[in-house]
């Protein structure tokens, strides 16, 4: 079987888009892949964080993935700070990387272009990103397109590793999933769904009450023409619910528009669909709350796992760059 590696990073509630867009896949993929799934905290200090929210949004995420499907007897599941390779590793990456790939990202210039403080640890990120891909022998990664560039970037540093010190790396490649749901935000139709708190009103967070979701979906931007048909382009908000509407009943969207002829009918269902689907995610979310220690439990097993591939990737990468041995 081949290895997928993926990681998410604990800020920000997780939201609608994430379970349509990845975290369903990531579930689906346990099945026909060795799967490896990473909590970033480390990647979530370039930012200042507050530390108590930090270590509660750690737990709180860990809890959410496996509310979503993650079955830490089918995937390993691990925080990123527990397992230390990733920390050296990066620094070897670091060293690997060029200067001036690292200043081209493309998500360091946005970042730093709205970012009153800009940590080195923004700049050097996608080195640690790196660190974390190649320590699991990763075959397959996968992206969205706004991610690609960080893949390509991963994919030449082992190459120009393997080329200076041997074969060390397994050289990953990045995988766009089959086409998930298109969620954009509720109020701004044109603009992904996000974790942001700028449009609070646009985002549906997987542990919004029925009410609150009830409340944005009827809030929703939708236009004027009162027709019901998935166009992306001319219609952006009408499609947006269709497809929430179609990827919480297992239909496409345009077959989800199939006898509803009001805007009203369609954010009613779409509505009660977003509700009943959230419903047993809430219930497995609030049992596991509930109980921290379990979940600690399971973070340690996950780190364990974790480590022992790490630790032997780690190893041969310190032994071919020419580190003394302990």
């Amino acid at each position: 079987m081949s290895r997928v590696f993926s990681g998410i990073k604990p800020s920000g509630s997780v939201h609608l888009g994430n379970l349509l867009g990845a975290l369903r896949n990531w579930v689906d993929l346990q099945d026909r892949a060795e799967t490896v799934y990473c909590v970033v905290d480390l990647h979530a200090l370039t930012a200042p964080q507050d530390p108590a929210e930090l270590r509660a949004s750690t737990l709180s995420l860990t809890q959410m993935l496996v509310a979503v499907g993650l079955d830490p007897d089918r995937c390993t599941l691990f925080v990123q700070s527990h397992v230390h390779e990733h920390s050296e590793c990066a620094w070897l990456m670091e060293c690997t990387a060029a200067f001036g790939e690292l200043r081209r990202m493309t998500q360091f210039k946005d970042k730093s272009d709205q970012a009153g403080f800009v940590s080195g640890g923004l700049f050097t990120y996608p080195a640690l990103q790196a660190a974390d891909i190649l320590l699991y022998d990763t075959d397959e990664v996968p992206v969205g397109e706004d991610q690609r560039q960080h893949i390509e970037l991963t994919r030449d540093i082992a190459e120009r590793f393997n080329s200076r010190y041997g074969d060390t790396f397994v050289v990953p490649e990045a995988v766009v999933p089959p086409a998930g749901a298109r969620v954009m935000d509720l109020q701004q139709p044109d603009n992904k769904m996000s974790k942001s708190e700028d449009s609070p009103q646009g985002s549906i967070s997987l542990l919004d009450e029925p009410a609150a979701v009830e409340k944005k979906v009827k809030r929703a931007v939708t236009d004027s023409d009162g027709e019901v048909r998935y166009d992306v382009e001319a219609k952006p908000g009408v499609s947006n619910l269709l497809s929430i509407l179609g990827a919480a009943t297992g239909r496409g969207p345009a077959e989800a528009a199939e006898g509803i002829e009001r805007y009203g009918d369609l954010k009613a269902a779409t509505a009660e669909a977003v509700i009943e689907m959230l419903r047993p995610i809430q219930a497995r979310y609030h049992d596991l709350a509930d109980d921290p220690a379990e979940t600690s439990r399971l973070l340690a097993v996950g780190a364990d796992k974790a480590a022992e591939v790490a630790s032997a990737t780690l190893e041969r990468a310190r032994h071919n760059i020419g580190l003394l041995g302990r």
